[in-house]
């Protein structure tokens, strides 16, 4: 398995991306159903937004200073989503505005997705070795497994809370 820090973020996008298609597809179907698909939705942002806020954004902070307007563009669009992970945790998926949310956080995260590997993950990968990159990605693979796992928790809700101060 690469450690090196954007291969392990696509692979994060792989797995929402995919998620965001079976709900779409889910999306006529039963509320239990797609209350399960929202959960495990909430699971990958959370700890994924937790790692790139906690890891990968204040490294290439500080190694490429250049790049500060990307990363605190990047930080607003997760307190974004994390507003949006937050409500949708608290909601009943059978609640009117529970499918509109969900499509909101589904728009705005693709974007966020299609802006890092577009622009922003060529910038990194061109202005950090090949070393420094599988150093990102080992530390955030040591965080991974304390990262929270619902947007609810006290641990993801400082992670908002510090992006907007960020």
């Amino acid at each position: 398995m690469s450690t090196d820090a954007i291969v392990l973020l696509k692979e994060d996008h792989k797995t929402v991306k995919r998620l965001f298609k079976e709900f779409q597809a889910a999306e006529d179907g039963p509320a239990s159903r797609k209350a399960k698909i929202v959960e495990q939705i909430l699971r990958e942002l959370t700890v994924h937004t937790y790692i790139e806020n906690e890891v990968m954004y204040p490294e290439v902070r500080r190694l490429l200073p250049d790049l500060e307007d990307d990363v605190l563009e990047s930080y607003e669009e997760h307190h974004v989503a994390d507003v949006l992970c937050f409500e949708l945790a608290t909601m009943d998926a059978g609640d009117e505005h529970f499918d509109a949310k969900v499509t909101v956080l589904i728009e705005n995260v693709t974007h966020h997705i299609e802006e890092e590997e577009q622009e922003w993950f060529p910038k990194v990968r061109e202005g950090l070795g090949r070393n420094q990159l599988q150093e990102i990605g080992a530390k955030m693979l040591e965080l991974k497994p304390k990262a929270p796992t619902k947007p609810t928790q006290p641990a993801a809700l400082k992670k908002a809370l510090d992006a907007m101060r960020a």
